[in-house]
C-alpha cells in the first residue's frame, strides 16, 4: 500500500499520544478526596484542582487539534 494515501504520519500519531497523555495527566489532577455531608474537605477549592488541571488540560487538547491539522511532508 502506498504511503501517500495515508491522511496521518508516525509523526502525527505520536503527537496525538502525547496530546492524550497530557489530557490524562491533567484529568488526574483534578482527581482528589471528595467530601461528603457529614465531613467537608477543602481540598476541592485548590489551586491544582481549578487552575492548574483545566490548563494542563486545555494545553493538551490544543497539542492534539495540532496533531490532526498537521500536515505530513512529502
Amino acid at each position: 500500500m502506498d504511503k501517500r494515501n495515508f491522511a496521518f504520519d508516525k509523526v502525527n500519531f505520536i503527537l496525538l499520544a502525547v496530546g492524550m497523555a497530557i489530557v490524562v495527566v491533567g484529568f488526574l489532577l483534578m482527581t482528589g478526596a471528595g467530601s461528603s455531608d457529614s465531613v467537608y474537605e477543602p481540598d476541592i477549592f485548590s489551586a491544582r484542582r481549578i487552575k492548574v488541571a483545566p490548563i494542563v488540560c486545555l494545553f493538551g487538547f490544543v497539542s492534539m487539534i495540532y496533531a490532526v491539522v498537521r500536515k505530513p511532508k512529502n
